[in-house]
């Protein structure tokens, strides 16, 4: 479900078990998905539809989001994300973020200045050049000609021109959620770690780090930047690194940029109860995703906080030694994985309910 559904069975829920109860909705996000829908809702503002290539370089049809201020939401996956192509299509040394670069230049086109660039769930591991490509940079190889889409043609990259980049790049000011703190470069970067979800062989992950390596060094040599150990350069097979060397963008928390984007601490301060929840609570939870994000701003303000999630895995627990007052499944015993996809929402409101009589007599 939508963080907007799932907001909306937990106030069901909370309604239920304290009738007289003002609830105030706050859909969140982390910068993946759901990330437009979250900033629309707490800025106002419409969805914009452009067509734009997918990571394999077929047309489709994408959205992205303008906030009634004038700044775009861009989610990379809507045009370079690993859902777009099916399993046995995944090939991080083919795939391409071009899609990610005509998502920004039409957000251009229409007027925006300002960018919050979500990048997770990307299907790539080019370091952004394709994004680059399609904000007019050129890729080229030792012969003067371009090099082809995706991660592995950078390995033949011997220079970069910055010539013909959209000039309009230099009077924005981007923003990049960015969720891991992953170097561009080796054991840690973004090919050994997330090429093999993309698709990647132990062969092609040896193959596309040199090419990042590569790229790593004309971005130095040409640009004058050197991203390779920015933390979260590694980030979305290198789009973190693209972004730092083509938009001069700053990375930070997802979950940070939109608890302040939605006025969350004016939200949160002075409530009774703050409930928050995911698809799965686990020990990744703790490294910067929406439920920690939630749970860090309500302890600040001194108000207690409860966990409600699809399910729980290891990990969860450690969330009590950082503001949470109870930790919850909809998954109970006799609840079967296919019943809590089937009935989630309704069963999101009943543990909701639960949670609330019992914070309510307080024997949570």
């Amino acid at each position: 479900m939508t963080a907007a559904q799932a907001c909306a069975a937990m106030s069901g829920g909370a309604v239920l078990a304290a009738p007289g109860a003002e609830v105030v909705c706050v859909p969140m996000a982390d910068g993946g998905e759901g990330t437009i829908q979250s900033m629309i809702d707490g800025l106002g503002g419409e969805f914009v539809s452009c067509e734009a290539l997918d990571p394999l370089g077929r047309p489709r049809t994408a959205e992205y989001g303008l906030t009634r201020d004038g700044m775009a939401v861009i989610e990379m996956a809507q045009a370079s994300g690993l859902l777009l192509l099916a399993e046995g299509e995944r090939d991080p040394c083919v795939t391409s973020t071009f899609g990610t670069g005509q998502l920004i230049r039409d957000a251009l086109d229409r007027g925006a200045r300002r960018f919050m660039i979500g990048i997770g769930g990307s299907a790539t591991n080019d370091g952004g050049a394709g994004m680059a490509q399609a904000l007019g940079y050129l890729f080229l190889d030792e012969n003067g000609a371009e090099t082809a889409p995706g991660g592995l043609a950078l390995s033949g990259l011997s220079r970069i021109d910055a010539s013909g980049a959209d000039a309009r790049l230099s009077g924005c000011l981007f923003t990049v959620a960015c969720d891991v703190g992953n170097p561009l470069l080796g054991q840690n970067g973004a090919s050994a770690v997330f090429g093999p979800q993309k698709g990647a062989t132990p062969e092609k992950v040896k193959k596309l780090d040199e090419a990042l390596s590569r790229f790593a060094e004309r971005v130095r040599e040409d640009l004058g930047k050197d991203v390779a150990n920015v933390p979260g350069a590694g980030a979305a097979g290198g789009l973190g690194a693209g972004c730092l060397a083509f938009l001069d963008a700053k990375l930070d928390k997802g979950i940070d940029i939109v608890i302040g984007a939605t006025g969350l601490a004016d939200q949160i301060q002075g409530a009774d109860l703050v409930i928050t929840g995911e698809g799965r609570t686990d020990n990744q939870t703790l490294g910067g995703k929406t439920v920690y994000g939630v749970l860090r701003l309500a302890k600040g303000l001194g108000v207690p906080a409860i966990v409600i999630s699809g399910s729980l895995s290891e990990g969860a627990d450690e969330l009590l030694k950082h503001g949470a007052i109870g930790i919850y499944s909809i998954i109970e015993a006799g609840v079967s994985l296919e019943k809590a996809m089937k009935d989630g929402t309704e069963l999101l409101g009943q543990r909701a309910e639960k949670a609330v009589r019992g914070f309510a007599r307080g024997s949570l």
